[in-house]
């Protein structure tokens, strides 16, 4: 786990679990390497909307319906970060591994509604190799993200 991450949760005296796992590179197998349910695993994907970023945060069984972030969000354009965006704006994390933690990088986050259900969130702390388990009520507390509709067709 990147050492600004760790800070950032030290600092707001956040709990929270760091698990080890074989390195995977998508949010369901990171899921079942952590013993995590999909519903309760977040991914995170970075945004290009109306010329800013931001980070949407969803289960992994879940894909992001664009149409739903325009829709929520009022935006006129859309489009995923590029890797070379990613790395710019997450340069501790690997791509692909960025944990939710907006105000980390300066971004807005958006969680999708399906995430706020559950007592715990588990997602990737900036590596392929680790993720984050905490109370959900510490990371709305410590991120303050707007809570959405943007899943779309379930993952298979």
């Amino acid at each position: 786990m990147p050492k600004k991450i760790r800070t950032f949760l030290n600092e707001h005296k956040i709990n929270y679990e760091l698990i080890y796992h074989p390195r995977v590179y998508t949010a369901q197998e990171t899921a079942a390497r952590t013993h995590t349910k999909g519903k309760e695993f977040a991914k995170t994907v970075i945004l290009l909307v109306d010329g800013k970023y931001c980070m949407m945060v969803l289960p992994a069984i879940y894909s992001l319906d664009l149409t739903k972030v325009r829709k929520a969000l009022k935006a006129k354009r859309v489009n995923l970060a590029s890797e070379e965006e990613m790395e710019s704006i997450c340069p501790d994390c690997e791509v692909g591994a960025m944990p939710p933690f907006g105000p980390l990088y300066e971004l807005p986050v958006y969680i999708d509604r399906h995430l706020t259900e559950d007592q715990m969130i588990t997602f990737n702390a900036g590596s392929h190799e680790h993720a984050i388990r905490m109370f959900y009520k510490d990371f709305e507390k410590l991120v303050k993200p707007q809570i959405v509709d943007i899943a779309g067709e379930h993952v298979s």
